[in-house]
Parts: C-alpha cells; sequence; structure tokens
C-alpha cells in the first residue's frame, strides 16, 4: 500500500509540495508516498527533490519526459527519468538507476518516435568525471 499524491497539470512548487508530502508522512508515517509531477510549467525537477527531502519515497517518472493528460490539455509530460535520476545521484541519493542506459533509451525512443523527446540530460554533452 502506498499513498500517490500527483500534480497532474504541472502547477504545484517546492514549497507546496514540502508542506503536502511532510502532513501526510506525519499523519501516516507507516504508509510509504509516491508522487507524480508534470513539468509544465518548469518546476517538476524542483517538486521532486522537494518530495524526497520531505519524505517521499517513490517518483513516476518516463523516458525523456514523455507523457501528458488526456484531461489536463497543454500540461507536458512527466518528469523525465533520466533527468531525475542525475539529479538525485548527484546530489548522493541513490535510485539503482543506469544513467547510461536511460540516455541510450531516449536516443533510441526519439528515433523511433521522429522526434526530440523533452528531457535535458540526454541532451547534454558529457559531464566531466568527479575527482
Amino acid at each position: 500500500m502506498e499513498i500517490g499524491l500527483a500534480d497532474t497539470i504541472g502547477v504545484g512548487n517546492p514549497a507546496q509540495v514540502a508542506s503536502l508530502v511532510a502532513k501526510v508522512r506525519a499523519a501516516v508515517p507507516h504508509i510509504p508516498v509516491r508522487v507524480h509531477f508534470h513539468n509544465t510549467r518548469g518546476t517538476g525537477l524542483a517538486n521532486v527533490w522537494a518530495a524526497i527531502a520531505a519524505g517521499a519515497v517513490t517518483v513516476d517518472a518516463s523516458i525523456g519526459g514523455l507523457g501528458g493528460c488526456p484531461f489536463a490539455p497543454g500540461a507536458a509530460g512527466n518528469v523525465s527519468t533520466e533527468d531525475g535520476g542525475y539529479m538525485l545521484e548527484r546530489a548522493g541519493v541513490r535510485t539503482g538507476l543506469e544513467l547510461s542506459a536511460l540516455g541510450s533509451a531516449n536516443h533510441w525512443l526519439g528515433e523511433i518516435m521522429q522526434r526530440t523527446l523533452p528531457g535535458m540530460v540526454a541532451k547534454a554533452p558529457p559531464f566531466p568525471k568527479q575527482a
């Protein structure tokens, strides 16, 4: 069992997310919280960070940020799996994701769909290795 919190139209901000997740965790600390964000207004990754910091344990995401909602015309896709994974891994949060494989999947899917996917990490040049 888990509690799922979703911002399907992408209007939430990190302060709202942190407050809501913290309240849910305080009310039912034994039930894990899962979150789901769309990046309609560019706050998707910040909302992921706020949710994890407040105690969420699972994040819905999609390769390349694909997605949308038939009931919310104009809503952007989900937070990109590779963008969220990169952010969390670089901050020391272990995700279990293989980022290079996600980047390859992004490029492969983009070729099949014949378009560039919205996620950012797969478009970036390789990042220098940390010393």
